[in-house]
């Protein structure tokens, strides 16, 4: 059986690490490249870096932050945040990163996921989706989740990974910084469509909601920031939380 992954993602802007409730309310979480050795160095499986205002204020990723934390980690890295194109993905990936995700401009022209994958190998394509549940059931938001879609999370998924997706990157919008567990029912949904790794996002808060998480769900991997970045949960004792509950990890 592979080992579930679990993730620290760096959302950065203007430089620095942020994080934020329900996508707003920022607060500065530190120096995104001493986070990102820091998780390297204590058994971080991987890294999903976003540049969280790169399209809303329609910029690129910068790719030099990107060298700069891609030289101080040895863990594979994924970096989103304003890739429009398969050159603004060589860009990243050339500065060292691993994989590319994309998000807003994949649904704007899903076409993207194809160019991507046939160009760098669909395994370098992640598709981040943030979602929220609505009276119409689960739907895509767009520009770090400020614009609403009447796109179907669960019909995009299934698209995503037909047009080239690799992984898919769920974030749910309600649960983001809430700390109260993560939206399993959806989750379950989501990786039971697809055959590509599902990583969950958006609402880590305890050791407890990562072991749900593995025991109730078949997804590959667990995202979290906040319960990282600020020492509410350390990667190392997680991972032995886990390990004691049979769930396989690795641990360096």
């Amino acid at each position: 059986m592979l080992s579930k992954r679990i993730i620290p993602c760096l959302d950065i802007k203007d430089g620095r690490t942020v994080k934020g409730v329900n996508f707003v309310d920022l607060q500065d979480a530190g120096d995104p490249i001493e986070l990102a050795k820091k998780y390297s160095d204590i058994g971080a499986d991987e890294l999903v870096f976003l540049d969280i205002t790169a399209t809303h204020e329609k910029r690129k990723t910068l790719a030099e932050l990107v060298e700069r934390i891609a030289i101080e980690v040895s863990i594979p890295f994924t970096v989103g945040g304003g890739v429009k194109s398969v050159e603004d993905a060589g860009v990243l990936l050339h500065a060292g990163a691993d994989k590319i995700a994309v998000n807003s401009a994949a649904v704007k022209r899903p076409e993207l996921l194809t160019e991507l994958a046939d160009k760098y190998g669909n395994q370098c394509v992640v598709l981040a989706v943030d979602a929220k549940l609505t009276e119409e059931g689960w739907k895509v938001h767009l520009v770090g989740g400020r614009e609403r879609t009447e796109i179907d999370l669960f019909d995009w998924v299934v698209q995503a990974e037909e047009l080239g997706a690799g992984e898919i990157l769920f974030t749910s919008m309600d649960h983001d910084g809430t700390k109260s567990g993560f939206a399993l029912d959806a989750l379950r949904k989501v990786d039971g469509l697809v055959t590509i790794p599902v990583i969950a996002s958006g609402g880590a808060g305890s050791e407890a909601h990562f072991l749900d998480l593995f025991t109730k769900t078949d997804v590959s991997a667990a995202l979290a920031a906040s319960v990282f970045h600020f020492q509410t949960i350390e990667i190392p004792e997680l991972k032995h939380k886990l390990a004691q509950e049979n769930i396989p990890v690795r641990i360096i």
